[in-house]
């Protein structure tokens, strides 16, 4: 049966606009207390129980560290209907090249520049040692911000409904430019994961040689406490179903993380320049993750019906059209700001994923805007630019989270340490001032650290 699109609109004239928008903000943000009455039949299958995806989250994680391999192929064989062992979890080398011997050469060629681009952008910034000195007269200071890469990294990629190699190469490559060493890829052990040639092909193209057939909770859980077969990784990164952002959670701590992402987002803030086409088809494009949301804030009246009118003819044209429409439905809005001002501020206040500044001076309007987690410029920088080609990872903030948090770069993948060099004349300028602080503090064994080296 074909759904019709009923995309909420939302007019900031009348006064339910901003409860019904709070409404969808909550939505789109992992709380992970609800269960769908499909989840609770599965749970009661699957652990005697209903149980909330937090609660689930937590069970599988706390087995995995407890039993081990042994929990992790029973989970897999669980949840995804997959049997394997400690040898088939792994795809082996021969595995990769074959992949990559098979693999289509427009698509090795096109994977080749996209990973160019990830790298020129991610090297930019990578962040390098800062080194000040101090000196005055036979006093000298040296401090130095020193970066290491981390040791070995995790990474998540779907595999349930599509395959997904971009996100191999926004997470894979700066881990890379950011000179870590070991990369653990955990992949679903479906189709479009684990068996999937595109993506394995990926894998051997940019020099990544451990993957593992097992996704959700469970490979999470694996990433951070190991399992045998399994080292325990530094940081997991990644994007993943509400399982996986839940289990990362859970985990944080033990590990780092990048985020605990929900639904992909896109909020396009667009003027009476905008085409409602273009318009449509980005909405569409974050809509068809399925969940996805896709929401429209302007100030210009007529775009709303023109916009409404592009979606559904653009829908019924895609085969993921169905998908993107119950996406749109549950998850979407076309909000009528009364003015410039309240779009500016409605679209700081979604702090979204994904900004798109559809305008005739998008530079006037970036000015004013504080919270996104990648801004798309104009009417020609489509938001399948970032995830696909441009350069900047695609793995970002969403649900809101865009208000203190950031996209993935290459130095997330980087520890920081301070280094500091005293010598002994410049300890001793410095000496009454640490002797003065620890007095305050109640702290004399610091102040005896000082006069120890002085007397």
């Amino acid at each position: 049966m074909t759904e019709s699109l009923q995309i909420p609109v939302l007019d900031c004239r009348q006064q339910n606009a901003r409860e019904a928008l709070d409404r969808l903000r909550d939505k789109l943000s992992p709380r992970g207390d609800i269960v769908s009455e499909a989840g609770r039949k599965r749970t009661i299958e699957l652990f005697g129980e209903p149980l909330a995806p937090q609660q689930v989250v937590e069970r599988i994680c706390r087995d995995v560290q407890t039993r081990g391999l042994t929990a992790l192929l029973e989970y897999t064989a669980k949840l995804d209907r997959k049997e394997l062992d400690a040898k088939s979890m792994k795809v082996s080398l021969d595995e990769l090249r074959d992949a990559h011997s098979k693999a289509d050469p427009e698509y090795l060629a096109t994977l080749r520049r996209i990973r160019a681009n990830i790298v020129e952008f991610q090297s930019a910034l990578l962040s390098q040692t800062v080194r000040v000195v101090r000196e005055q007269g036979p006093a000298r200071v040296e401090l130095r911000q020193r970066y290491v890469p981390l040791k070995r990294v995790g990474i998540c990629i779907p595999g349930g409904a599509a395959a997904y190699p971009s996100t191999l190469l926004m997470t894979a490559v700066p881990a890379q430019v950011a000179g870590v060493k070991e990369i653990a890829v955990v992949v679903p052990p479906s189709a479009f994961g684990g068996y999937n040639v595109d993506l394995l092909a990926a894998c051997h193209e940019l020099g990544v040689t451990e993957v593992y057939r097992v996704g959700g909770a469970q490979a999470v859980a694996a990433l951070a406490y190991g399992v045998e077969g399994i080292e325990r990784v530094d940081k997991i990164v990644g994007p993943g179903s509400i399982f996986v952002a839940l289990a990362k959670r859970f985990v944080f701590g033990e590990v780092d993380i990048d985020s605990i992402a929900g639904p992909s987002e896109v909020v396009l803030l667009a003027d009476e320049t905008a085409n409602a086409e273009f318009v449509a088809s980005d909405l569409i494009s974050q809509a068809e993750h399925s969940p996805g949301s896709g929401v429209l804030i302007t100030w210009h009246e007529p775009l709303i019906a023109q916009v409404q009118q592009a979606l559904a003819r653009q829908v019924a044209k895609l085969p993921r059209g169905d998908l993107a429409t119950v996406s749109l439905n549950e998850y979407g809005a076309l909000i009528l700001a009364r003015n410039k001002d309240e779009a500016v501020e409605l679209t700081d206040l979604m702090a979204a994923e994904h900004l798109h500044i559809s305008t005739a001076d998008p530079e006037a309007m970036l000015s004013r805007i504080q919270n996104a987690g990648a801004i798309f410029m104009g009417h020609h920088t489509p938001v399948a630019l970032g995830d696909y080609v441009a350069g900047p990872s695609h793995v970002l903030p969403t649900g809101g989270t865009a208000r203190f948090a950031n996209g993935l770069c290459a130095n997330d993948f980087l520890k920081r340490s301070s280094v500091i060099w005293y010598n002994e004349a410049a300890l001793a300028a410095t000496a009454d001032d640490v002797r003065l602080m620890a007095a305050k503090e109640g702290l004399t064994a610091h102040s005896a650290s000082v006069d120890v080296r002085l007397d």
